[in-house]
């Protein structure tokens, strides 16, 4: 019998003595919320009222012409509320909070995304917000650290180790291990200790339950393949959860190739040959660490997918060979990017537009009868910094130079 918070091999809890009592408090709560039909539906509620749910479920149909292939559909989690699909979790959470009678939330953020979610949620409830975010992710993400001081968070920073998410992750149990009486950790993802990978999964599952009625709806059969991009996972178990039951729909998640497999600087785990099993941050997976055990430092043009580590959900789904996982470097991300700003008038996040890489690559080579879904985890805005200067544009550099003189002076 699977023991509670394993998926096979991968999960568990690893966590010190002194969270104990507070893991045991969150796992009572999630259970029994997770038992009460009537917690599901405040919820399902909340997201129809708060979050533009259900999300559309779009036809690109300029896109499918072009690749001459499979009909292109696209799960548009960049119009939830806060731009993306990290509002489906942070919300539910919220109303666990409130169930615990928690004062304070905080929670760690590498595009941003979970963070302005997580400063969203604080407003609305009157909660306490600290949200933890590498110093390198702070400065390529400026709107939204913005935005989440904005909301009224406090955004602290993190200068250890590689400043980007996995760093962010670290200091906020470090706080948690000093207030664990009144505040609760907001994980963003499917990772970390049980019961966060299950729970996330469980709020993220809105996402595939919508897309499996949609696509019936809109095409009128299931569709060959989803694609979905892969830092922690929660975008994709979200979308999977929904076609996981139909062996005949492939699921394809992918992960952030960076520079290049063979270059050493990306973030592919499960694409490559670089990662191997490892404990760190409270469970069991698959790791990019060297033979001693330290963690590598990763690259993405994307600051939600910098990430050493997957979820155990995900392994251990690839380990059975229920997901197959692909990268997608920086360089074709921009290009699919590009083309489906002009093509469709779309603009996804550069996370999300490492699933376009792959879906792209294969469209053509599928019949016109077959469908493939997209899964947007977010749009694109947040990331105009690093777009606009990875696409080089003069006017663009020419507004900043004139801002910053007009801030200096």
């Amino acid at each position: 019998m699977q023991k509670p918070g394993y998926y096979g091999q991968w999960g568990g809890a690893f966590i010190p003595e002194v969270l104990y009592e507070t893991f045991k408090e969150l796992n009572a709560a999630f259970t029994a919320a997770k038992a009460d039909p009537a917690f599901w539906q405040e919820y399902v509620d909340l997201m129809a009222t708060y979050s533009c749910r259900a999300t559309p479920l779009t036809h690109a149909d300029n896109l499918s012409r072009h690749f001459g292939g499979a009909q292109i559909f696209i799960k548009r989690e960049d119009l939830n509320h806060t731009g993306a699909h990290k509002a489906n979790n942070v919300m539910g959470q919220g109303l666990l909070v409130k169930r615990m009678g928690k004062k304070r939330v905080i929670a760690e953020t590498g595009a941003g995304q979970h963070g302005v979610a997580t400063a969203t949620m604080a407003a609305k409830f009157g909660l306490e917000c600290t949200i933890y975010m590498g110093e390198e992710d702070v400065m390529r993400q400026r709107p939204n650290v913005f935005w989440m001081e904005k909301l009224g968070a406090k955004v602290v920073p993190v200068t250890s180790g590689s400043k980007t998410l996995k760093d962010a992750i670290n200091e906020a149990f470090r706080d948690w291990v000093t207030r664990m009486d009144d505040t609760h950790y907001v994980m963003g993802t499917v990772c970390g200790p049980h019961p966060f990978p299950e729970m996330v999964a469980w709020f993220q599952s809105i996402i595939g339950q919508e897309a499996h009625q949609q696509i019936i709806k809109q095409f009128g059969s299931l569709p060959a393949r989803v694609y979905a991009c892969v830092g922690g996972g929660s975008n994709a178990m979200g979308i999977f959860q929904g076609f996981l039951d139909h062996g005949e729909v492939e699921l394809i998640g992918v992960e952030a190739g960076g520079h290049g497999i063979d270059s050493g600087q990306h973030a592919a785990r499960l694409a490559s040959k670089d990662a191997s099993a490892g404990v760190a941050q409270g469970y069991h997976t698959m790791f990019l660490q060297n033979d001693d055990g330290q963690m590598m430092d990763t690259h993405s043009v994307a600051a939600g997918l910098d990430y050493v580590g997957v979820s155990p959900i995900l392994t251990d789904l690839w380990q059975q060979g229920k997901v197959r996982f692909e990268a997608a470097t920086d360089q074709e991300v921009m290009e699919a990017l590009e083309l489906t700003m002009k093509r469709e008038g779309i603009i996804p996040a550069l996370e999300s537009s490492h699933a376009f890489v792959q879906a792209y690559k294969e469209a053509g080579d599928m019949e016109a009868d077959e469908a493939i879904i997209i899964n947007m985890s977010g749009r694109g805005d947040k990331d105009i910094f690093t777009v606009a200067h990875a696409f080089d544009d003069p006017s663009w550099k020419e507004f900043i130079i004139k801002k910053g003189a007009e801030y200096a002076a």
